[in-house]
């Protein structure tokens, strides 16, 4: 499962074949992730076009982009995840997927994310869901507001999947 602004799926950028945005493609590839179980949520940004989702409609993952997600509303979405995520699972949460107005603390801000709120809801109700670990993800500090806001709320995040994992089944 992966929160996340971008689809990480891609096989090569610029020659390269192994870089921040292939990291889902390999897991698919390699056998690691089964893209039947596989969600993405929050997807979103202004480069993506219908050959971008080739792979997804070939593997069958599930994507939950960001005009879903705000249309449908959390709840919903939290519904389409838990019918998706069957069984044991890995949570990824780049710190992308939250709007750069509430984590302006990444190397890759796209605009449009989640709130912060959003993701707590979003995370919590994971609860009872077979999680077998978690991260999050591209929290940058160089970038990062007053006060640190998004490297607080990349700490709550992550203290939520904690909880979620705790009441793992």
């Amino acid at each position: 499962m992966q929160f996340d602004s971008h689809i990480d799926t891609w096989d090569e950028y610029f020659g390269g074949k192994h870089f921040h945005g292939s990291a889902f493609y390999w897991a698919v590839e390699e056998g690691l992730v089964d893209p039947a179980r596989f969600v993405q949520v929050g997807i979103r940004g202004p480069m993506y076009g219908e050959a971008d989702f080739d792979f997804h409609r070939k593997h069958g993952i599930t994507v939950l982009d960001i005009d879903r997600v705000k249309s449908e509303g959390v709840d919903r979405t939290i519904e389409t995840v838990r019918r998706v995520v069957t069984g044991p699972a890995y949570v990824s949460f780049d710190i992308d997927a939250i709007d750069p107005a509430f984590a302006p603390g990444t190397g890759t801000p796209e605009v449009g994310g989640l709130t912060s709120h959003e993701a707590q809801r979003l995370l919590r109700g994971l609860a009872g869901l077979p999680l077998v670990g978690c991260d999050v993800v591209e929290v940058s500090p160089q970038f990062d507001g007053p006060g640190q806001i998004t490297a607080l709320l990349a700490a709550n995040l992550l203290f939520e999947l904690l909880c979620v994992m705790a009441t793992a089944k």
